[in-house]
């Protein structure tokens, strides 16, 4: 399991911690506001037509009835109008396009490390309220699964502006309760509470590697996609002489010499180890894996994603 670089933060917000005062709801407010700008901004001007190309509907439905014209497919004349009419007559059928969007973000500590000024869950922060924004721009329901080694928060799928802005809300605010992660809680938990078919994006560092079964289960109903975050110093260790290493998942520390070329070269085999690990569970479930780092652009990375999709 991979070390990070930081202490692992304090939990708030326990049972008898103390309520937040005005100033803090009204920074929090800020800041609902300004990722609610920042996301439709994305929506509006970059995935245009993208992500509602993407994702395909549950299917077909019956429009309305026209005269035929050249080209219109001829297994789709309207017989008994035509003949009613004496003059072929086509049906016409559009995509029912409502779709159910589920989003599991990853809130354990190995997300509170950053090396580039953006932490992994400030990332996982603006991709899932991007990705929320998108959804209900397209008229679809969108919902949310917060999981550490438990799952944290649900909330059920609905659609509007006002269920979008609660989902950024918890976003901003939601904290871990226990230590750990568990990528097949969350999946099986998702996996009991989707009775229908639903696009699923799965936002985390992936941890946790025991979890292609519970995928593979998903990944037969629904339409998965995985987006790994990563920090550069989770591929890479400087050259910068002795440093103790805390894992956040586990609070274990050791102590590394980081000038040593083996020890340097041994961390990066076991990231780029792990990254195939991921990337084979999802080939095997049939799912799509993308892959963000923190210092790169992800509106590029989910903007090329779309465009392949459609």
């Amino acid at each position: 399991m991979p070390f990070s670089f930081f202490k692992k933060k304090k939990i708030s917000h326990l049972p008898g911690s103390k309520v937040p005062d005005e100033q803090a709801v009204a920074d929090l407010l800020k800041k609902v506001r300004e990722l609610e700008i920042k996301s439709k901004k994305i929506t509006t001007h970059l995935f245009t037509g993208e992500y509602h190309s993407a994702f395909k509907g549950k299917g077909m439905s019956f429009r309305e009835v026209r005269e035929y014209s050249a080209g219109d497919d001829p297994r789709f004349i309207d017989w008994n109008v035509s003949a009613r009419f004496s003059h072929p007559f086509t049906k016409l059928f559009e995509e029912e396009r409502e779709l159910t969007t589920m989003i599991m973000v990853d809130t354990s500590t190995s997300n509170l490390f950053g090396s580039t000024g953006s932490r992994k869950k400030d990332i996982l922060t603006e991709i899932a309220a991007v990705l929320c924004f998108s959804a209900i721009s397209n008229n679809d329901k969108v919902g949310i699964l917060f999981f550490s080694n438990k799952v944290e928060k649900f909330i059920a799928p609905r659609k509007g502006r006002q269920h979008a802005l609660y989902i950024v809300r918890e976003l901003l605010t939601v904290e871990p309760t226990t230590a750990g992660t568990s990528l097949g809680s969350a999946i099986r938990f998702f996996n009991n509470t989707a009775h229908q078919r639903s696009i699923a994006f799965i936002l985390s560092d992936f941890i946790d590697p025991a979890f292609g079964n519970d995928l593979k289960v998903i990944g037969r109903k629904h339409d998965v996609i995985g987006i790994k975050v990563y920090d550069p110093m989770d591929q890479r260790l400087p050259d910068a002489g002795l440093m103790e290493l805390e894992d956040p998942e586990t609070g274990r520390q050791m102590l590394v010499d980081t000038s040593d070329p083996l020890v340097r070269q041994l961390y990066q085999e076991s990231f780029f180890n792990h990254t195939e690990q991921c990337q084979q569970s999802f080939v095997r479930s049939g799912a799509d894996l993308l892959h963000v780092r923190t210092d790169e652009d992800y509106v590029k990375v989910l903007q090329k994603f779309f465009l392949k999709r459609s």
